[in-house]
């Protein structure tokens, strides 16, 4: 007989019979795990299984509403990368071309034979800017754009990949605004978010900043160990670890310029649903053909040693693919454990957005509290796990 549910926080929205672990999962998370506020959304063969939220926003005591959202970090290159191999789709963005076809000012100083494709699967070399960018120009697509096309490479492009943290944002975002004749948030928002229903935003509207909650930093543990990522960094400022980490143009998570901002690498908000909704098409293979499908959900590298992170990675073209670092011998256990053939983003902090086409199975999960893994921490992976184990 199952043990009676005791609940002692407020939960919000719907379960379906049957799925009842993620309910548990999420309910663990604000008990156990301090959660402060968050939303879970699931969709499994077409149908929301799971739309829950739940907490307050940024310790003020104001709940967390049906339409809460935060800024979800990386999860918002699953975005980008949407948008891409819809160009590519419709025949706008051949991913195996050069660069140079649809960006010929990119193709300077060793890059001349970067491709597409290297630009969404962080082999192109271009991972973090040598120099500072000054002020607040993170907000000046352009400028940006012209720092990035004037880069020397970090390694030579295509024989290695490493994260390309922040720099994803313009190196796929460019491809998506010069073959659309888009900015990179209107073609994501016209051609992705808005067919898919879904509440998330690559640059937010003024009209819709009451929504955000503020992200809550991650304060550290006296003693605590560090990834590799942030070991390389505390210990040489002048590595490229630091300064993808410093070389950010000025762009704050909790800035409402910055909302404003199309910052593909780490800037998108929304919440749980409206990453849920953007993977629900891809689930069911009816995002885009058979073809680009295989592509999204295909491994296009993969290495023991990622240059920027330096702990074992697996991407797709422009998504993150399962990666299993939990019996890793240096220490470093940050993990993404999805299906084989999944595709998605985690962000910073915890939250996810992914599709398996294998099950039909699209989920989001978005909070404001940030854990300390760039991956997923036991909060997100928790109910990915109970997500899972309820479509068997």
């Amino acid at each position: 007989m199952r043990e009676p549910l005791i609940v002692t926080i407020q939960i919000n929205g719907q379960v379906e019979e049957g799925w009842e672990p993620v309910l548990r999962a999420f309910i663990h998370n604000f008990e156990n795990q301090n959660e402060v506020g968050a939303s879970v959304c699931v969709m499994h063969e077409g149908e929301t299984k799971v739309d829950l939220w739940a907490g307050v926003v940024d310790y003020d005591d104001t709940p967390w509403q049906e339409d809460t959202m935060v800024v979800f970090h990386s999860a918002t290159k699953g975005g980008v990368a949407l948008a891409a191999h819809l160009l590519s789709d419709r025949g706008y963005l051949d991913l195996d071309a050069p660069v140079s076809e649809v960006w010929p000012e990119f193709a300077t100083r060793g890059k001349e034979k970067v491709t597409n494709r290297m630009m969404l699967n962080h082999t192109a070399g271009v991972a973090a800017f040598r120099e500072a960018l000054p002020g607040k120009s993170a907000l000046d697509w352009d400028y940006v754009c012209d720092r990035l096309a004037a880069e020397e490479p970090w390694w030579e492009p295509g024989s290695r990949n490493g994260y390309h943290m922040a720099t994803f944002g313009w190196t796929a975002g460019e491809l998506v605004r010069r073959s659309s004749g888009q900015s990179l948030g209107s073609f994501f928002r016209s051609e992705v978010a808005e067919p898919a229903n879904a509440d998330f935003w690559i640059g937010l509207p003024k009209s819709e900043h009451h929504r955000v909650s503020n992200l809550i930093r991650y304060k550290p543990v006296r003693g605590e160990k560090f990834s590799s990522y942030t070991e390389a960094f505390l210990a040489d400022k002048e590595s490229m670890q630091a300064k993808a980490w410093y070389h950010r143009g000025g762009a704050e998570s909790n800035d409402p310029a910055s909302w404003e901002a199309e910052l593909g690498g780490g800037g998108g908000i929304g919440n749980a649903r409206g990453l849920a909704r953007v993977y629900n098409a891809p689930a069911l293979g009816e995002f885009v053909g058979s073809v680009q499908a295989a592509r999204m959900s295909r491994v296009s590298v993969a290495t023991e040693s990622d240059a920027m992170l330096l702990l074992p990675t697996s991407f797709s073209e422009g998504f993150m693919k399962r990666m299993d670092n939990t019996g890793n011998q240096l220490g470093d256990h940050d993990s993404v454990l999805i299906g084989d053939r999944a595709f998605g983003h985690v962000g910073m902090g915890g939250s996810i957005g992914f599709a398996d086409p294998d099950i039909g199975l699209a989920m989001g999960y978005a909070m404001n509290r940030l854990g300390k893994s760039i991956f997923l921490d036991s909060r997100g992976q928790s109910l990915v796990n109970a997500a899972y184990s309820c479509c068997q």
